[in-house]
């Protein structure tokens, strides 16, 4: 009776010891598949980088070529006829105003000069002899020693010998103003650029006159540049500008814009505008190429995002953005200038995204990510 019941006891724990081993077994798998689940799960979701927008300045540098002119420039004629009898100034020589360039040699105006002279003594010495002879004739008349058709007669040849010496007198006066012309003058202060004459060349005026010289101020430039159509109307009086100019490394000149043509070229579709430049020390030369940065203000807030965080698909340019909860939210942005590694995001978003950088092309809106801890240095 002892000997079954230890026996009995003895598979009762074996029974035991089998069950226990199996709920184990059972346990473990369970646990491991269980394991392997959230395992599964954690690597199915994806781990992305993270950057926040850069905001852009209030300002955006506009680069554009420009024309460098004088502020005054201007052609310099003869208006008198001759031959070349001296010259004073050549290319490069700065000049006053008022000084003399060149003279002229005008035998011809100087012989009507004075023959118009003589024809005014003779008028003027028959304008004297009517004069006397009306007065007699009008002392006379109150006697009757003479009839009223003489004294008319008198009074009416006065008159004709008067309007002969004022004609006489004007041109005299034009002959003048055509022997001064004989003496060239600057008509202001600047350089000479260009010389198109010698001693002994022959001087036409009118029509068929040549430049003499040509005299431009470049104390003072003009910079004339086409601002696209898109920026017009930030390209206003007032606004500065930089010049920078090859013959110049690391150095930059100072401007503003002073006027505009206020129409757009239909041509271009560019809107003309003038740059003034002060040019005081004469480094800056008239008809260089100059390129012209112009601080514009920016109309709206622009933030700058890597160009590797877009994303190009139908809907257009696409950003994508983690939420508070993890989740992808995808959103459509409207681009502005390309800086290289970076562009300009016009509109589309606040400034307080976080912005996945290179995302994966299957990446879709709700998708639930892991954002990674930001590499060291980088905020």
């Amino acid at each position: 009776m002892e000997k079954r019941t230890g026996t009995l006891i003895a598979l009762a724990l074996v029974l035991v010891a089998a069950a226990a081993a199996a709920y184990w077994g059972i346990a473990s798998r369970a646990h491991a598949m269980d394991r392997l689940a959230r395992d599964t799960e954690a690597m199915a979701i994806t781990t992305v980088a993270v950057e926040h927008p850069i905001r852009g300045s209030l300002q955006q540098e506009l680069v554009l070529p420009g024309t460098m002119q004088a502020f005054t420039d201007a052609p310099v004629y003869a208006r008198t006829n001759g031959y070349l009898k001296a010259r004073y100034v050549d290319i490069g020589s700065r000049v006053r105003a008022g000084q003399v360039l060149a003279e002229i040699d005008t035998p011809e105006i100087d012989q009507q000069l004075q023959q118009a002279r003589a024809d005014l003594e003779t008028a003027k010495a028959n304008e004297h002899l009517a004069e006397i002879t009306a007065q007699r004739y009008q002392n006379l008349i109150k006697s009757e020693s003479v009839s009223q058709q003489d004294l008319d007669d008198a009074n009416g040849n006065l008159a004709s010998k008067q309007a002969t010496v004022d004609s006489a007198l004007y041109n005299v006066k034009r002959l003048e103003q055509l022997y001064a012309f004989k003496r060239i003058i600057a008509p202001f202060a600047g350089v000479i650029t260009a010389r198109n004459v010698d001693v002994g060349a022959l001087i036409d005026s009118g029509n068929s006159a040549r430049e003499l010289f040509h005299i431009a101020d470049t104390s003072k430039l003009r910079v004339f540049v086409s601002v696209p159509e898109a920026y017009s109307r930030e390209a206003a009086h007032g606004v500065p500008a930089t010049l920078t100019l090859d013959e110049f490394p690391g150095r930059s000149f100072a401007g503003v814009i002073t006027r505009t043509a206020d129409a757009i070229d239909v041509s271009s579709r560019t809107m003309r505008t003038e740059i003034d430049v002060d040019n005081a020390r004469r480094e800056l030369l008239p008809g260089a190429y100059a390129q012209v940065h112009l601080q514009l203000p920016t109309p709206t807030s622009t933030f700058r995002l890597p160009v590797n965080a877009l994303i190009f698909r139908g809907q257009g340019l696409q950003v994508a953005t983690v939420d508070a909860h993890s989740r992808i939210v995808l959103e459509t942005v409207t681009p502005g200038r390309d800086l290289g590694t970076a562009i300009e995001i016009v509109s589309g978003l606040t400034g307080d995204e976080s912005v996945v950088v290179n995302p994966p092309d299957s990446i879709t809106t709700g998708e639930q990510v892991r954002v990674a801890a930001p590499a060291e240095g980088r905020s």
